[in-house]
């Protein structure tokens, strides 16, 4: 299939200023208005529809001839490394996204931030950097940004400039436009990862040792009701997909997100996601709706990718009424702020019901509050995991099975410390007995 219908010589030829007959050279390819009128020439030709069916790596090498012909006749001057790098980037912005595809790419990105046309920021082993990818103009960003969230039916424009989407491979996306974003497009990413990690590959990266390891995969296999914290880019999906691998594969698991990311292995998963209101402001379904519908769907287990509002008070009643095992996230700075802020979302839903109702409806549902934090030498690492005994009179008790403990960096710049235990027996050991994991549990906090 040919993208080029067309001969070149039938095309009317586009106005340019004739290069000086004594200095036959062009301004270099990386002139942004010579750049525009050759890829004017170029897409005059395009065969819309046999473009929107090739392979990126076929258009690509159609394309370089006739960059190389028109450039020609337009007395141009490319090398070879100008006409693939021409080539490639007419492809990204014709079947890919733009100027951002090289960075989707390059699995050493976990993190991609556009701030406006002219400013990207990228996050390369937890630490941000500066990018020299840039949008051609304004218009060229929300151009991008409104092919992404397109890939799964939604949209983004003035009327409705905020999107949460994802993109076919997975990736989180959140897209902000003008009015509100007022630099321009404003699109982060969240990577999908092609790696698996599980607890092997998190202790290896340093985000825990072995025997705190040990410790989640045996409150995971026992099906405690687990409530992972942190902050925004801390890792807690990584670790809610790590925690999954622990799931038995007879049970069956129902997923609720806003975008969906997730990597379940398991063979029965349901996954649902939720969906933004139409043109005309109907038919929203919100993560509340998902959670509820899930009720009735015979799960063995339900994981929530994030909650953040009145949804919460669905998910405490999920976990106490037979659901056990359940994960969920939430942001937070500690493993204490976490129970404060599920109790901010529950009041959210149900203004009416008493503080000591909702603080003991917590302490019945959810066994285990994990922390995990982006520290700054860019590891993610578990800072704290927190065993909810009960309620003393009005408050909550916490016992903190492990914590994590700063020492100092390295001569690498790494952060150097270790994980301290009260060694205290859980309140969930009847569970660990019941389990046969109680020996285990015990012999994993010696350990540690």
């Amino acid at each position: 299939m040919k993208a080029f219908g067309r001969r070149l010589e039938a095309v009317p030829s586009v106005e340019m200023a004739p290069a000086p007959r004594s200095a036959p050279v062009a301004p270099t390819p990386t002139d942004v208005s010579l750049q525009l009128r050759l890829r004017a020439r170029i897409m005059e030709q395009l065969d819309s529809g046999a473009v929107a069916e090739m392979p990126p790596e076929v258009l690509r090498a159609e394309l370089e001839p006739v960059i190389h012909e028109i450039a020609g006749k337009e007395r141009v001057q490319l090398s070879a490394k100008d006409q693939f790098q021409l080539a490639q980037d007419l492809t990204d912005d014709m079947i890919g996204f733009g100027p951002l595809e090289p960075l989707l790419r390059d699995d050493s990105i976990s993190d991609i931030m556009v701030n406006g046309p002219d400013t990207v920021f990228v996050e390369r082993a937890g630490k941000l950097q500066k990018s020299t990818v840039r949008f051609r103009d304004g218009q060229h960003a929300i151009m991008v940004a409104q092919k992404m969230v397109a890939t799964i039916g939604r949209r983004v424009d003035e009327s409705s400039p905020l999107c949460d989407a994802r993109l076919p491979d997975g990736s989180r996306v959140n897209v902000i436009l003008p009015p509100l974003a007022l630099d321009g497009a404003t699109i982060s990413i969240r990577k999908f990862t092609k790696k698996k990690l599980d607890f092997a590959a998190m202790v290896a990266n340093g985000s825990m040792v072995p025997p705190v390891a040990r410790l989640l995969e045996i409150a995971a296999r026992c099906r405690c009701n687990i409530l992972i914290s942190g902050g925004t880019g801390s890792g807690k999906t990584t670790l809610l997909n790590a925690l999954s691998r622990m799931i038995a594969h007879d049970e069956r698991v129902v997923t609720i997100e806003d975008a969906a990311e997730l990597q379940l292995q398991q063979p029965h998963v349901v996954r649902l996601e939720t969906r933004t209101a139409n043109l005309e402001g109907r038919g929203e379904i919100n993560q509340r709706e998902l959670l509820r519908n899930a009720l009735r769907m015979r799960p063995d287990r339900i994981i929530v990718g994030e909650v953040r509002g009145a949804e919460a008070y669905d998910m405490l009643q999920a976990m106490n009424t037979g659901h056990d095992g359940s994960i969920s996230t939430v942001h937070a700075n500690t493993t204490r702020d976490a129970l404060a802020r599920t109790e901010n979302m529950v009041q959210m839903a149900t203004v009416n019901l008493p503080a000591r109702a909702i603080r003991t409806q917590i302490a019945s549902a959810v066994d285990l509050i994990i922390q995990i934090e982006r520290m700054r030498d860019g590891v993610r690492r578990v800072s704290q995991i927190s065993d909810i005994c009960g309620m003393e009179g009005e408050v909550v008790t916490l016992n903190d099975v492990v914590s994590f403990e700063y020492q100092g960096e390295n001569a690498a710049g790494k952060i150097v410390g270790h994980y301290h235990t009260t060694g205290a027996r859980p309140s969930f050991a009847a569970r660990l007995s019941y389990f046969g994991l109680e020996n285990a549990w015990m012999d994993a906090l010696q350990s540690v």
